[in-house]
């Protein structure tokens, strides 16, 4: 299929068929939605007539991410705290009860109350134990996160104390006699908050810690938003998926990589990853089949003699919403509405470009906002840092250039070629490089990159 630039005017992301379409073909289709350049029954897919589909100009790189985010979270779902991990805070997490939930030690020692030195009373407080009321100048043994018993005013640390073998009377060997100032090493209740105070914002990611929160709280389960789930197909039948590369043929490092990428920036359930061959009929009916929230496709964006992904999406009536990003690498990316499943259930595709660091820029454009967003997860601030040296940038468009950290400056990478991974192995981020690049000491956003964690096994 050959690309060729839309005309002036026309709305971002519109298909339509050249200026040669049969008058059998009918009226142009509608902005934004894909329609077959020749009369075929949708019941016979194959590659349409072959005439040119005019393109959209490329988005803008910020513009393409805002078109990304712009769609509802995915629904609210509750779960259990042993399996919440991950997804965003549907509602805000409020306290369901005071924090601590009552008057506990904050150190292994004694409970006292009053005036020193103290008359011993039991065999001591253990945290989970209802302790008894102390009288005036008496003390008990009491062990870290005990609640305290009532009349005791202060905790003595067991450093802090010493008992007369003699009498069995506690002393303080710090100060002497007299009273412990009130409150000493006692986690008051309600300290770190009040039952109906809001811990968390809606849209917090739910994190090991905010599990442990919860779980303070009150909480046995969480209101969360559905995590998106993907399904990768990676296009190209030079691909390997073990061995080394042999006969012109290379291994598919996508494969390997993207899950992570999806699962650790996206927060994305990948769960399929397949191999489809440069062909129209298995690229069309993986599309028509797929049952994710968000397909992500590998491959065939561009105008080759193989890549047929525009093709197929035309015939299955999909809306294009973004058509190339004025980005280098990844350019030749795109975005586009699926027909929605039987159950109505929306679906979104993302198609990357083949190469490798290409296709990871266009998961950090496209598909990474794209997903954060259905998971109900807010915008991250961005990263603003310094450069340690001057960043090259494209003439024209916007460059994502593998970069690291050197004493709290950013500095280049090499190996940062479209089809390299070797700098973006290295790197601490994907510099934001403005047109024309950035001078040393000149301040640029940084993507994050994926950190070191599980990703399920599709």
């Amino acid at each position: 299929m050959t690309a060729v630039p839309m005309s002036g005017g026309t709305e971002v992301g519109t298909f339509r068929a050249d200026a040669e379409r049969d008058a059998s073909a009918g009226p142009p289709s509608e902005a934004g939605t894909f329609r077959a350049g020749g009369a075929e029954p949708v019941g016979a897919p194959g590659p349409s007539s072959g005439r040119p589909v005019r393109r959209a100009e490329a988005v803008d790189w910020g513009r393409a991410r805002c078109l990304a985010r712009d769609v509802p979270p995915l629904a609210v779902v509750s779960r259990p705290l042993g399996e919440a991990l991950g997804p965003a805070l549907a509602r805000p997490l409020a306290a369901l009860t005071d924090l601590p939930p009552f008057d506990s030690s904050a150190m292994d020692g004694w409970a006292v109350a009053g005036a020193g030195p103290w008359r011993l009373r039991g065999r001591g407080v253990l945290a989970g134990a209802q302790p008894p009321p102390l009288g005036d100048g008496d003390a008990v043994p009491i062990a870290t996160g005990a609640r305290l018993p009532s009349g005791a005013g202060a905790v003595l640390r067991r450093e802090h104390g010493e008992v007369d073998s003699r009498n069995g009377m506690l002393f303080d060997r710090t100060v002497g006699p007299g009273p412990l100032a009130p409150g000493r090493d006692i986690r008051p209740r309600g300290q770190e908050s009040r039952a109906g105070d809001v811990l968390l914002a809606a849209g917090t990611s739910v994190t090991p810690a905010v599990l442990g929160l919860a779980a303070a709280a009150g909480y046995d389960r969480l209101a969360v938003h559905r995590r998106p789930v993907v399904e990768l197909l990676v296009l190209g039948d030079e691909l390997l998926e073990s061995g080394l590369p042999r006969d012109g043929r290379v291994r598919d490092a996508l494969g390997p990589l993207l899950p992570h990428w999806l699962s650790g920036q996206g927060g994305a359930d990948v769960t399929g990853r397949r191999l489809v061959s440069d062909a129209f009929r298995p690229l069309y009916e993986a599309l028509r089949d797929a049952t994710a929230d968000v397909v992500v496709t590998t491959g065939s964006t561009a105008a080759g003699p193989v890549d047929f992904l525009h093709e197929a999406l035309a015939r299955l009536g999909a809306r294009l919403l973004v058509d190339s990003v004025a980005v280098r690498p990844g350019h030749p990316m795109l975005l586009a509405e699926l027909p929605p499943r039987a159950d109505g259930r929306p679906r979104r595709l993302v198609g990357l470009p083949g190469n490798p660091l290409a296709a990871v820029a266009g998961a950090v454009t496209l598909a990474v906002p794209l997903l954060r967003r259905l998971g109900g997860h807010p915008d991250a601030e961005p990263i603003r840092t310094p450069c340690a040296a001057a960043l090259p940038g494209h003439p024209k468009d916007t460059r994502l250039l593998p970069v690291r950290r050197v004493g709290g400056e950013v500095a280049p990478l090499p190996f940062d070629g479209p089809a390299m991974l070797r700098g973006l192995a290295v790197a601490d981020g994907l510099a934001v490089v403005p047109p024309g690049g950035a001078a040393a000491g000149g301040v640029v956003e940084v993507l994050p990159v994926p950190l070191p964690g599980p990703c399920p096994a599709p």
